[in-house]
């Protein structure tokens, strides 16, 4: 049996502007959102770059074109699902994901597992085969500091 590896990390700025917070295509209620071309989910993010990369494809900018006009505000659970149908039409499947969302702000733990199914019920495996954890930097940094929010992907996929 083939298997590949693959990981991928994303950060994004808390937005300016106001507008929703989507991670995992989960809205985090209560706090800005991230600043970004598409809607900014950086764990979406995370593991379709972890996908592209386990095969060799490049990351979500090259494949899906950074700052094409018709990605603005993109839903990037959409963009996600996209990547999971390249990786079976080059002949291999999702065995697991692992995802670290890193922030400082906003407490994540709450919303953990609606984001395990919305990434598992987007990828086509079962909610055992994803973990999202949630960590913060004990204020270091720009993210201790509140500045955004980054997310580390790594996934197996193994040829069907």
């Amino acid at each position: 049996m083939t298997v590949r590896i693959g990981s991928g990390i994303d950060v994004h700025p808390f937005a300016p502007d106001p507008r929703p917070l989507l991670l995992a295509g989960v809205e985090v209620s209560g706090t800005a959102g991230l600043d970004g071309h598409s809607d900014a989910d950086v764990v979406a993010h995370a593991i379709t770059d972890a996908l592209l990369g386990a095969l060799a494809l490049g990351d979500l900018g090259s494949f899906f074109g950074v700052d094409t006009p018709d990605l603005r505000g993109a839903d990037s659970m959409v963009l996600l699902a996209r990547a999971v149908a390249v990786v079976a039409d080059h002949g291999f499947a999702v065995g697991n994901l692992d995802c670290t969302v890193i922030a400082q702000q906003p407490r994540l733990g709450r919303h953990l597992p609606a984001m395990r199914t919305a990434v598992a019920a987007t990828v086509g495996v079962a909610e055992s085969a994803v973990s999202i954890k949630a960590t913060t930097t004990d204020r270091l940094g720009s993210i201790g500091r509140v500045e955004g929010i980054a997310c580390w992907a790594t996934v197996l996929v193994a040829a069907t």
